[in-house]
């Protein structure tokens, strides 16, 4: 477990931080006056005797709208390091999923056990399963994590994917190559492929929720009929200030690369970077902002109205992966079944609960709880369960606020191939289907 003066100093570290605001925005920051050179991105000699140094998160040649980079100026360039190794790679597996078949069963899992002490945050991490392939740049990867200690002297960056963070239990500090950034429950981090961090726990103890995009970067969905406004708001997402680290030492440089850890130590902190521009940044978000939209007339819209965060794929409407939130709302439809409808989907649902109780689902133990998970694969019959199905549908229809909980969900175009260790976990839920069981015929 982290002691109480670590935990307070990164409190007190996040409780101070100052963000730039805006999704998909050039922003730019220093953390020291003229670190930026003006007029050019790598001029003959950078300011301050930094190195220049452009990170690509997309293709040099992609369309405009579409490309992601930033420069970075540095105290020694990202090239300056040893060879890796492999190393272990713990509970942490990488697309393509194969140890098992695919499987058309509705799955639920409760919250991952308590770590041993000690764990940190990439120690920590736990995957469930996922599809695609890490090494084509398709599909995605459902982690967990939980964790008790900081990330001393270690730093992890993603070279197969984006990392969208979803804390359940306590807080993060993520220290970034672009500066810090803290992630409450409620908020979600989402970090860009290649881009180093570290992370140190604002409590005892941390878990949460990890999706992993090794496709198009996340953008904000197009509006539509909607119009202008909605959703999510561009200017809600906040990206770090420059905050570098000088740091001499041996410091272990983790790397995920086409499904496997590697490793490497450094004589030196990557996280120094004092200036950097650009489009390709790490971004904090407090999913209680989102501006939820729905019917006032009558029937349950489709889930897809509360999407966050979309990963698009070649074919136009189907996502690589959604990010979609269950924030707080009114319900107001009239002669209407107001939970989510049974339902069969091509696309896969991974659903997890941040807190209180999910409408369409029985809370308490066995049940849909915090921390914990539910998986339906493509064409597997879900919806509400039996007491949830009975409730609604004798429920009086006065307008009613659903603010009791907070739950999410990663939504792709492929079936989630589960893991070996997913299969065979001891908080796996025994009779999942049950919950369906009772729900009488009613045909006259």
């Amino acid at each position: 477990m982290s002691g109480g003066t670590d935990i307070e100093r990164a409190r007190k570290t996040a409780e101070g931080l100052v963000y730039s605001p805006g999704f998909g925005n050039e922003h730019s920051s220093e953390a020291i006056a003229d670190a930026l050179p003006i007029g050019r991105n790598s001029p003959q000699r950078a300011p301050l005797g930094l190195y220049a140094e452009q990170l690509s998160g997309t293709a040099f040649t992609e369309p405009r709208a579409h490309n992601r980079r930033s420069w970075l100026y540095r105290i020694r360039p990202s090239a300056a390091h040893p060879p890796f190794v492999r190393v272990d790679n713990g509970a942490l597996r990488g697309a393509p999923f194969t140890e098992c078949a695919p499987d058309p069963n509705r799955l639920r899992w409760d919250p991952l056990p308590e770590p041993a002490p000690g764990t940190d945050f990439l120690a920590g991490l736990w995957t469930l399963g996922g599809n695609g392939d890490a090494t084509r740049r398709s599909g995605m990867a459902i982690h967990l994590y939980a964790a008790n200690a900081p990330m001393v002297d270690r730093v992890f960056g993603d070279a197969d994917g984006e990392l969208l963070i979803v804390p359940q239990e306590g807080g993060l500090l993520l220290h970034t190559e672009f500066g810090r950034l803290r992630a409450e429950p409620g908020h979600m981090a989402l970090v860009p492929r290649g881009v180093r961090f570290r992370v140190e726990p604002l409590d005892p103890a941390v878990r949460g929720y990890v999706c992993e995009n090794h496709g198009r970067p996340f953008v904000l969905p197009d509006l539509g009929p909607i119009g202008a406004n909605g959703l999510a708001g561009a200017r809600d997402f906040l990206a770090p200030v420059a905050a570098y680290e000088d740091v001499d030492g041996p410091v272990e440089v983790v790397n995920k690369f086409c499904g496997n850890l590697w490793s490497a130590t450094y004589d030196h902190s990557p996280l120094d970077v004092v200036a950097w521009h650009g489009n390709h940044v790490p971004y904090v978000y407090d999913l209680r902002r989102f501006n939820v939209l729905g019917s006032i007339s009558y029937d349950h819209p489709d889930p897809s109205i509360f999407t966050v965060l979309t990963s698009p794929s070649d074919t136009p409407g189907l996502a690589n992966v959604d990010f979609v939130v269950f924030a707080p709302r009114w319900l107001v439809g009239e002669d209407t079944f107001r939970p989510p409808y049974f339902h069969r989907n091509v696309m896969s649902e991974y659903m997890g609960l941040i807190e209180g109780a999910y409408d369409a689902k029985t809370a308490g133990k066995g049940g849909f709880v915090p921390g914990g998970g539910s998986l339906h694969n493509m064409m597997s019959a879900h919806g509400p369960d039996r007491d949830t199905f009975e409730r609604a549908s004798s429920a009086e229809l006065t307008p009613r606020k659903v603010d009791d909980g907070l739950a999410f969900m990663f939504e792709t175009r492929w079936p989630v191939t589960a893991t070996r260790q997913a299969r065979e976990a001891d908080h796996l839920q025994q009779g999942y289907d049950d919950v369906w069981q009772g729900l009488e015929r009613h045909f006259r």
